[in-house]
This record gives structure tokens, sequence and C-alpha cells, in this order.
């Protein structure tokens, strides 16, 4: 080998080296190349996204809490939140029939760790299924064996748990409902639910602001339910959804840029009667591949194209699939952004932090 090709190969080598041992053991930032979930700074773990950079990078795994950074003395209404798509469909979730699952998944964690990341919506699909009330996928609207994941009590009580050890935060459950009359309330109160209850009457009627989130955590009422199934507000005071909330088209036909339209069974999104706001965005057959650029700039594209379309209202929820996976902020950047518009105006909640920062030492120069 000639001098010159040693000097090459040493050149490769020290560039190499150098970028490799540019971060690691907790220092590298976002977007910094990485090794391992340990080289990344808090609040960021190592991840490819093949569509959006080369090799693995650090990328956001958790919220900024609005409430935390600013505070929580505004309605429901005024803050945004993170919500997981068929939260309960896990990669790798035990079995619990006696045959394979042949479903398809929409999330890696467990509801555990989707709270603890910062999910505050979770989507849930709950079927009357052998004997119980079972999360589950269907097929031909009714669930099978082989599309079953688990009781549903088991899952209410990750969330119970979650609730009981964060006294501070809400939990909102938007469940597609196939269970039978008194299956729910039943399986809530087994599951130690109700006494964090938020209660249908407090529910505002027509668009006007839902109570303060300081008021909601002092009278510990944290935790929001809506069903599909009209008739169980009125018999079991679980509130039907779309008396509440307006919401966009799922799956494909909601992804399609420059266009956002309601569900069929919403009314239309610029119906001001309802004061809340959720935004879908996921494939209707899940895409792991996919979902780390889908999750990114096209996400919060969609957001303020559902913005208009919703009568210049910015979503409460944003419903994604495999809510971490992104090329850098993600799902989380997404939520930020809504809480920046909500709360102060701006495209990122932490510009809102700095503002008030800004005011509040003004305000101390001049008194």
């Amino acid at each position: 080998m000639s001098l010159y090709q040693n000097l090459l190969l040493l050149t490769a080598v020290s560039l190499f080296l150098s970028v490799a041992s540019a971060c690691s053991d907790g220092q590298c930032r976002l977007l910094d190349g990485c090794s391992s979930d340990g080289d990344c700074e808090a609040g960021l773990y190592c991840f490819a996204c093949s569509q959006g950079f080369s090799g693995s990078r650090c990328v956001r795994s958790t919220i900024a809490d609005q409430f935390k950074l600013l505070n929580n003395s505004l309605p429901f209404n005024k803050y945004a939140f993170l919500t997981t798509h068929n939260a309960y469909a896990i990669d790798g979730y035990p079995l619990h029939t006696p045959v394979p699952r042949v479903t398809f998944t929409n999330q890696e964690d467990s509801i555990t760790d989707q709270l603890n990341n910062g999910a505050r919506g979770l989507m849930l699909d709950t079927y009357d299924f052998d004997g119980d009330v079972w999360m589950c996928h269907s097929f031909g609207g009714h669930c099978h064996d082989y599309t079953a994941f688990g009781p549903a009590i088991d899952y209410l009580k990750e969330i119970q748990a979650f609730l009981s050890a964060n006294p501070e935060e809400i939990v909102t459950l938007i469940l597609e409902d196939y269970v039978g009359p008194n299956g729910l309330t039943k399986v809530f109160t087994d599951a130690g639910l109700m006494k964090y209850w938020f209660p249908v009457s407090s529910m505002p009627k027509n668009g006007e602001d839902w109570p303060l989130v300081s008021d909601m955590v002092a009278k510990n009422q944290r935790l929001l339910v809506f069903t599909s199934i009209q008739s169980k507000e009125a018999s079991e005071g679980i509130a039907y959804q779309w008396n509440y909330m307006v919401e966009n088209q799922y799956g494909d036909g909601g992804m399609q840029a420059g266009s956002c339209s309601n569900r069929g069974e919403s009314s239309a999104l610029d119906d001001t009667s309802k004061s809340l706001v959720l935004v879908n965005y996921f494939h209707s057959v899940p895409s792991k591949s996919a979902t780390c650029k889908d999750n990114s700039g096209d996400l919060i594209n969609m957001l303020h194209t559902c913005y208009g379309a919703a009568g210049n209202r910015w979503a409460n929820f944003v419903a994604v699939d495999y809510y971490k996976r992104s090329e850098g902020g993600g799902s989380f950047q997404a939520v930020d952004t809504l809480n920046g518009k909500l709360l102060c105006g701006c495209d990122d909640i932490h510009a809102c932090v700095v503002s008030q920062n800004y005011i509040t030492n003004n305000v101390m120069i001049s008194s």
C-alpha cells in the first residue's frame, strides 16, 4: 500500500472515530448520530428513519408538558394532547387466546409507557368477547380469537395506576364501543377508575369552554371517557363523543395533502357547537416504515390544513400510530406546535415560555 493510500486510510479512520466519538453517554442532542438510547439526552432516544436520514440519530421520545411549562389555569379545550390510535394494539402483547394473533398493531409501547411519555388521549376498541370486555380489532364487526389482544381491565388498571401516581394529570379515553349495556360501567368500576370520572353533567353542550384544568384536578375529575354509542350517555353517564367533539376522516382518506374533511359520524369540522377538535393522521393499514415521515412535517402540515377546515380552530387531540417514530420532533413537536398556537399564538410552546418570562421580567423591572 502506497504512502498516499495509507494517508487516505488514516484520514478515513480518523474521521470515522471523530464522528463516532462526537457524543455519547447521554450527551447527544436532537438529530445527533447515536449508537444506542444511552447516547442521547433525556427526552430523546436512538432511532433509524431511512426515509428521513441515514444511520441512527437521537429523536424525541417525550412531550413537553404544557402544564409544567406554563400553567393549568385555562379551560381544558385550550390545550392540545398527544393521542395514540389503537393504543391497545401493541407489538408483542402477550397472547390471551389459544390461537396465534393474526392482525396488525398500531403502537410499540405499553399503555404505561405511552402515558409516561406524554400520551394523554388513548383510542381504544372495546368488545364483548369470551364473557368479558376485551380490547380487540374486529373482523366482520366481531372480536375473534385471532384478532383479540386482552381483557380491557388489564389496560384500565394501567391507566388507574398512572392516574394514582400522577395526581395532576388528565387522561382522555375515546372508545370505539361494541359493548352491551352496563359492560363498560362494570369494567371501569372493577378497575378502580370511577373515582376519577369526569361527569357528563359538567361537559359543555353548546360549544362553551370546558372547566379549568386546575378545577378538574382539584376535584379529581381527571378521566374523560367518550363512547361511540349514543344511548350510553343517558343510560350509563358515558359521554357520546359526537355531542362534544368534531373529528376529521381517519385512515388514508385523512392523509390527503391540503384536504381535511370530517369523519362520517362527526358533524362538520367547523361546527362550533362542539368545543373539542380531534385530528387523525394515520394510514388505514399501519406502516412502520412510512410512519417516521408521516409523523413529522406532513403531520404538522395537516394540522394547519385542519385548522382552516375547523373554522380557524387548532386541534385539541392529534392521533397517530407508532407515536415515537419520526424524523426528529415528530408527534411531540406537533403537540408543541398546537399548544404554542393555542396558548400564545406562537409556533412552539417554548416560545410561549420565553414570551411569558419576558413579560414577567418587564413587569418586575417597571414596578
